[in-house]
């Protein structure tokens, strides 16, 4: 039976990185908050997804507005953001049935491919428990502590979101006690034996935190690259 989908888009972050006084979701990339790029990406892959939105509580009223001015309709369950990025996901989970298929992808990555997102969908409802999309590191990695060997770069990979999961899976996981070891969602699952499921990812699924990020972001947009 097909399960229905839920996605989980965290943007709970201040983007101090970034600079300035706007949190880096809602800086406008080609016209539209960066935000909606991401979210649309993932309606255009199915449309049918229910959305579930996670931001500051003091920013609810920011996201309503700016979907209002830039006539962006898409019915959304706003979650508050909690401590850390794991108390985020932790708190939107409670918006989520069993029996459905969650994917969890960071607000701030705008340029995933709706093509990537179907290709994940299909693979989770074929019976998939936990799949997550990888790129091959392609610099030249090396430790900064005295006398600890590089790493292989042959059997290392970068991480991206979205990650999908089971939803009584990821749920049962973030019942958990928080941990510092919990670097993204694939590592609650993976601590709580839930087996991991990879994907080739894609070199423009960027997250932006810089400047220079959003730059680049542009470029690939308007296709100057």
């Amino acid at each position: 039976m097909r399960r229905n989908i839920y996605g989980i888009f965290v943007a709970g972050g201040s983007g101090t990185r970034m600079g300035g006084d706007v949190p880096k979701q809602f800086l406008l990339l080609d016209g539209k908050p960066i935000l909606q790029w991401t979210i649309e990406r993932f309606l255009e892959a199915d449309p049918d997804m229910t959305v579930v939105t996670v931001l500051p509580r003091i920013h609810f009223r920011t996201w309503k507005d700016l979907c209002a001015v830039h006539s962006f309709d898409c019915p959304q369950i706003l979650v508050a953001g909690g401590l850390t990025r794991f108390h985020s996901v932790q708190n939107a989970l409670k918006k989520v049935p069993d029996g459905a298929i969650v994917s969890i992808h960071d607000g701030v990555r705008p340029l995933v491919s709706p093509e990537l997102v179907r290709q994940m969908l299909a693979r989770m409802q074929e019976g998939t428990r936990a799949l997550l999309p990888v790129v091959k590191v392609v610099d030249t990695l090396r430790s900064t502590e005295p006398g600890v060997p590089a790493p292989d770069r042959s059997r290392t990979v970068a991480v991206q979101t979205p990650q999908m999961f089971l939803s009584e899976d990821i749920r049962a996981a973030y019942g958990q006690a928080y941990d510092l070891s919990f670097t993204d969602d694939a590592s609650v699952a993976e601590s709580k034996g839930i087996p991991l499921s990879f994907i080739e990812g894609e070199r423009f699924n960027l997250k932006i935190t810089t400047p220079e990020d959003l730059v680049l972001a542009e470029a690939v947009l308007t296709r100057k690259i």
